[in-house]
């Protein structure tokens, strides 16, 4: 699926599942397919499409919104009464910075609204940073050590109980591409995975997840990086697509098995809008 604006698919109206005998006619009712799990994706940076969320979602039957919000500005909060879940993907942006990026006022919107009704979320990078931020935790720029390419990510205790982060192994290897990062989580929040350089690389609050890592880049993210900028920061291009080579195949299976859970936990939460 590309980045573009307002891509739809499948319908939004929710049908019966199943249609009701004419009367006397002694006619077994028909069952009727339920409808597709539908999502919405907010597309943050034309350079942060959805990646292999997308093939994903499609393997696994679901309608899919995406809005690129640079363009289109996101949809109002009563929208999500119409999806089963909601994804935020990444940008070169902090959560606040509504001067540069306007519509993040509106994804806030949508966020919040969907933590008060436990609708299952997934935020990427910037995506989780925002739920943080809107739950109450607390996001830097440029704080820490910068992390570019594959890291290895260790799971918390707390990991082994998660509906979602239990699927992924003891310690996978994600991209990585940030200079900013959440310092402080929310009070509720639970610590799901770090690495030596970011503490908080993944947290669970309520049915919202978020990671500070991309599940859904691949190895080709680091051919479009900028070689220079990329040495400033102490990283050699190189050695970064080396190891991306290295490291891929079984990064993806890792990211694949997170992502389905987390399409697992919206299939089971559909119509139960109750927070945990």
């Amino acid at each position: 699926m590309g980045a573009g604006a307002g891509a739809t698919a499948g319908a939004a109206a929710d049908v019966s599942a199943t249609s009701e005998a004419a009367p006397g006619t002694g006619s077994t009712p028909i069952a009727l397919a339920s409808p597709a799990p539908r999502v919405l994706v907010i597309v943050n940076d034309v350079d942060s499409p959805p990646g292999k969320f997308a093939d994903w979602l499609a393997e696994a039957g679901f309608d899919v919104d995406v809005r690129t919000a640079p363009e289109t500005g996101v949809p109002a909060p009563t929208e999500l009464d119409r999806v089963d879940g909601l994804i935020l993907l990444g940008g070169g942006l902090m959560p606040d910075e509504t001067d540069r990026a306007p519509w993040l006022r509106g994804e806030a919107d949508l966020v919040r609204r969907a933590l008060d009704q436990g609708l299952p979320q997934l935020g990427v990078c910037l995506g989780g940073q925002l739920i943080a931020h809107v739950a109450g935790g607390t996001v830097q720029a440029q704080s820490g050590t910068p992390e570019k390419g594959y890291t290895w990510i260790d799971l918390t205790e707390a990991a082994a109980e998660d509906p979602v982060f239990s699927a992924v192994s003891a310690r996978p290897s994600f991209l990585e591409s940030h200079v900013d990062r959440i310092v402080d989580l929310p009070a509720e929040a639970q610590l799901l995975a770090t690495s030596p350089a970011c503490r908080i690389q993944a947290f669970r609050v309520g049915r919202a997840w978020g990671t500070q890592f991309h599940p859904e880049a691949t190895a080709q993210n680091i051919s479009r990086w900028d070689e220079e900028k990329l040495a400033k920061l102490g990283f050699n291009k190189d050695t970064l697509e080396r190891e991306a080579e290295e490291r891929e195949g079984d990064s993806l299976v890792e990211a694949k098995r997170l992502f389905t859970a987390f399409l697992t936990v919206v299939r089971d939460q559909r119509g139960r809008p109750t927070a945990d």
